[in-house]
């Protein structure tokens, strides 16, 4: 009885994801400026195509501080995997920027 309880609730709390066919083109960026606030990280993801030195924003998330965890989280746990399965990615700790008006990367 336990076990099918289970089952059902895993089925009710199934969710639906639906993407427009603009959104699931994708972008593609080689930038990202995060800025937080006490409610919420803003996270303006961009490109920046060499010689030049502007980056065009492509993309702006804003979501709360547990959001922004969890994404943290599952962007890390999926980095772990992909290293497991193809090695390590090699980043020099000087490409990450700690002034917080400089891109990330």
């Amino acid at each position: 009885m336990d076990q099918e309880k289970t089952i059902d609730e895993k089925k009710q709390r199934r969710i639906s994801i639906s993407i427009s066919d603009e959104i699931e083109k994708g972008v593609y960026v080689n930038q990202a400026i995060i800025g937080h606030s006490q409610k919420e990280f803003i996270i303006d993801l961009g490109l920046l195509v060499p010689p030049g030195n502007k980056i065009k924003i492509q993309s702006r998330v804003i979501t709360n501080p547990i959001d922004a965890k969890i994404l943290y989280l599952l962007l890390k746990e999926n980095i772990e995997k992909y290293e497991n399965r193809f090695g390590n990615i090699p980043v020099k700790k000087s490409t990450i920027s700690k002034d917080p008006s400089l891109p990330i990367h």
